[in-house]
């Protein structure tokens, strides 16, 4: 038996952007869909984080997700099993409001919602499910993670020392060590793909934010009889980084037509022809990206205690706010400063709308 792992699909992100709602739909019926079809996947188990909002959704996403995912899902036969994952709850403190029962209540003949800690048996392999752990549930999930029948876990976790996002390491949460007994244990909430000892991340399917960009992303499929994990890479992606340098590269007959329907950023590291500069953004525009944006300098931010120079990235937004903070001439602890300036980017990240 196979079946096919997701997590983190936040249907409604990006403040319920017709963007973003398009762009998972290609992701649904280009990639997810054919491929489960052409292989005969019949089961699906989603980790968590099914929707964005924790507290309300925009109605139009909801109608699209339906029409997106889960009608599809029942047309094909496909049944899914799904814990609540953190964005699935609304309450901090307790799962028990939970935007799964309340919005997928028509679809209870294909979507097994998984409200407490349980072991399901898939084709013989049993696999433990483990929902959101909160205040409320924790001492029952410690007891059932001690004494379960499984050696698999399917969860949605937030433990120390894993990355957020690429570059980003979370510095709280739970131990790794209360999973060491199992052989394996796969988990959505950080949406980058890593792997640690008997843990990984299996990241989001698709991108939502800059730290996305040049993130490969994936979703899953489990062999039960082979006991193998693949990868299944989407190659449709929305966020395009262009390291913008004429000193060494002519961008006068560029093909523009990959920058169609995406977000760009032109990081400039030589600009010796300001035309041929105007005319490469010009031709962007013109090819239908959503969104430039050009990154050229960091000086205008620096001050008297700043001691910038050439070797400040602006690359990539954690590596630039590392550089900033090491060119302040400040006693204080920088590496503190530095995990301070990566957790408000992550919130950051998460709530820009477009």
């Amino acid at each position: 038996m196979r079946i096919a792992i997701i997590s983190d699909t936040h249907a409604g992100a990006r403040n319920s952007s017709d963007i973003f709602i398009e762009y998972q739909r290609k992701f649904y019926e280009e990639v997810f869909f054919p491929y489960l079809n052409y292989n005969n996947i019949k089961q699906v188990i989603h980790l968590g984080d099914y929707y964005e909002h924790r507290k309300f959704i925009n109605f139009k996403a909801l109608h699209e997700n339906r029409k997106q995912f889960l009608e599809p899902l029942r047309k094909f036969g496909i049944t899914m099993d799904i814990i609540p994952g953190n964005h699935d709850c609304y309450y901090k403190n307790t799962n028990e409001l939970c935007s799964l029962k309340e919005l997928m209540g028509y679809y209870t003949d294909c979507v097994n919602i998984i409200q407490k800690p349980e072991v399901r048996d898939y084709d013989g392999c049993p696999i433990a499910l483990i929902p959101w752990i909160n205040p409320q549930n924790y001492s029952d999930t410690m007891k059932f993670i001690e004494t379960c029948k499984a050696s698999i876990v399917g969860a949605h976790l937030e433990l120390d020392g894993f990355e957020m996002m690429k570059g980003v390491i979370n510095t709280h949460g739970m131990s790794a060590k209360v999973f060491e007994r199992f052989e394996h244990v796969w988990s959505g909430h950080f949406h980058t793909k890593s792997t640690r000892g008997n843990i990984t991340y299996l990241g989001s399917q698709i991108e939502f934010t800059w730290a996305d960009c040049n993130d490969d992303k994936h979703f899953h499929v489990f062999d039960t009889e082979t006991r193998e994990l693949i990868s299944v890479r989407n190659h449709i992606t929305i966020f395009e980084k262009v390291i913008y340098n004429d000193s060494e590269n002519d961008y006068f007959n560029v093909d523009s037509k990959i920058f169609k329907d995406k977000f760009v950023k032109i990081v400039v590291a030589s600009k010796k022809d300001p035309f041929m500069f105007d005319k490469f953004v010009d031709e962007i525009q013109q090819a239908g990206a959503y969104e430039i944006k050009i990154a050229e300098t960091f000086q205008e931010f620096a001050g008297e205690n700043v001691n910038l120079n050439e070797t400040v990235a602006v690359e990539d937004t954690t590596k630039l706010l590392d550089d900033y903070v090491d060119a302040v001439d400040t006693e204080l602890d920088k590496d503190v400063i530095k995990g301070m300036m990566r957790n408000f980017y992550v919130e950051a990240s998460n709530l820009e709308i477009i």
